[in-house]
């Protein structure tokens, strides 16, 4: 099983020069924007600080649910706000750690969550489920350990997606995304057999370094997501900088005008980034602010 985020580039390759006049900055938090220790550096927070005090909008993009975002809640700034489930929630984060409000919901229905769950069970068998709601996390029996919470609740996938079952305090709490775990195949493979499964029911994709797919509403990716709030902003794609490292990041970097992928990225990130940067541990998102600002 690969972990590309080991891969490490202490010499980044060609970089695009950074444009001198960007209005917003996107951004990834985990192999990108934190340290592998999960800690914003130093030089990354302060560059962060002179972007938004320069006029620039800082926005995180990330896979991760709302309630994981007390490791960046500081650094916010101006609108406070973050894109979270890779584009399933626009959240406002202005309150701090440990207080967030939903702004906007890109849902997965469920009945298209149960039809996911059905053919990833027929394409590939010993799969196991999690479901993604706005108030936490729920997950079958078999489903590993690999997130920072405990499970709300614990039963098959069907039953999970069930109003019956979960009664009407959950039931009616949107559902951002199913995550799909298999324990033997290999990552880029379960992503590639998944695809080709589900078609255009959902979006899938992936995040992590073992067999974890996140899958999401049809038309629900980060840079949907992304355009939909630039384009509320006014923010045209060419005035967009984006940063990322796996294949969750790969429609946000193609959307924007000028994309950077992480030294540590995973090789078919940098087949749609215009650059590339240092790594994650190597502060690359903050090495490029800092050309941005440097050349305004």
């Amino acid at each position: 099983m690969r972990d590309h985020r080991a891969v490490t580039s202490p010499t980044p390759g060609p970089r695009t020069p950074a444009p001198s006049a960007p209005r917003l900055i996107a951004t990834d938090l985990d192999g990108t924007l934190l340290h592998d220790d999960k800690i914003v550096s130093p030089r990354t927070v302060a560059a962060l600080a002179a972007a938004e005090e320069a006029g620039l909008e800082v926005f995180f993009v990330t896979g991760r649910p709302a309630r994981w975002m007390d490791v960046v809640s500081g650094h916010v700034h101006g609108h406070g706000l973050a894109i979270c489930g890779n584009g399933a929630a626009v959240v406002d984060l202005h309150e701090g750690p440990g207080r967030y409000r939903f702004v906007k919901v890109r849902e997965l229905p469920v009945p298209d969550a149960l039809d996911v769950v059905r053919i990833l069970r027929e394409a590939a068998p010993g799969t196991s489920f999690a479901v993604e709601r706005t108030g936490g996390l729920h997950h079958e029996p078999t489903y590993p350990p690999l997130h920072l919470d405990p499970g709300e609740s614990v039963a098959p996938a069907e039953k999970l997606l069930t109003a019956d079952f979960q009664g009407p305090a959950v039931a009616d709490q949107p559902v951002l995304k199913v995550l799909a775990y298999h324990p033997d195949l290999d990552p880029d493979a379960f992503l590639t057999l998944a695809r080709a499964a589900v078609g255009d029911l959902a979006a899938i994709t992936r995040s992590s370094p073992s067999a974890l797919l996140e899958i999401s509403g049809a038309s629900v990716s980060k840079a949907s997501t992304l355009a939909l709030c630039c384009e509320e902003r006014g923010i045209s794609p060419a005035e967009v900088v984006a940063f990322g490292d796996m294949p969750n990041d790969m429609e946000m970097l193609a959307w924007a005008g000028t994309s950077y992928a992480m030294g540590n990225a995973h090789p078919d990130v940098r087949t749609v980034a215009t650059g590339v940067t240092a790594t994650n541990n190597e502060d690359g998102v903050a090495r490029v602010i800092e050309d941005i600002l440097a050349a305004r």
